[in-house]
Formats: structure tokens, C-alpha cells, sequence
């Protein structure tokens, strides 16, 4: 389970801005999950539900998940298209030559201080 060392790196990141800001408390965090990351939304709110409560920056903060939609595209069409729906192949010319653009990323979108 990885969806642990992301939150231990999350509240790492929280940390390191909550001392920037001087900021004691934190309300939120909103993540940015990519559709194809790997990452379990289920398993990092459990992992969130238990590390959270290890700071007192965080003790009371909720985790917020946007999943951002996986994205592939063809070099030779030149079109893009939803990888999930697709996989590998290009579903406009058939083609293999393609390379996924964005839908494997976590990161940290919104802070809310309290």
C-alpha cells in the first residue's frame, strides 16, 4: 500500500507551508488524483483518517479527492482521446504510437488554513 508514504509526504508538504504561513491549523486539503495513477482513493482516505490524527496541524482536517480524467495522445492523427475508454490504441486512426498526457499525477490543489 503506497497510499501511506502520499500521505506521509502530504502532511510533509503541510508541514513545510503551515511553518511558511504560520498557520496552526489546517481545515482541508484537496489532492488531485489522476484516473490512472495507481493510487486508491479508499485506501488514502483510511491512510488520511489515520495519520491525520498524528499532528495537531491536521487533527481535525479533511481530505478532499478531485480525480482528474486520464488523457492519451496519437502522434500520428494528432487527436487525443479518453485512455481509459481506449487504452493504447487510438480509437480515431487506429494507431499505437501513442503517449498518455495527463491522468497519472497526484498533487496537492488547495490548502484551507482554519
Amino acid at each position: 500500500m503506497h497510499e501511506l508514504g502520499i500521505i506521509i509526504h502530504v502532511a510533509k508538504s503541510l508541514d513545510a507551508v503551515a511553518k511558511e504561513n504560520h498557520l496552526t491549523r489546517i481545515g482541508s486539503v484537496t489532492l488531485e488524483i489522476g484516473e490512472v495513477s495507481g493510487i486508491v482513493p479508499e485506501y488514502l482516505t483510511d491512510c488520511w483518517s489515520y495519520y491525520r490524527k498524528k499532528n495537531p496541524l491536521t487533527t481535525e482536517a479533511e481530505l478532499r479527492i478531485e480525480t482528474l480524467p486520464a488523457t492519451t495522445y496519437c502522434e500520428a492523427c494528432k487527436k487525443t482521446y479518453p485512455t481509459v475508454a481506449h487504452g493504447k490504441q487510438c480509437p480515431h486512426c487506429g494507431s499505437f504510437g501513442t503517449y498518455l498526457l495527463a491522468g497519472n499525477e497526484c498533487n496537492i490543489k488547495e490548502i484551507e488554513a482554519c
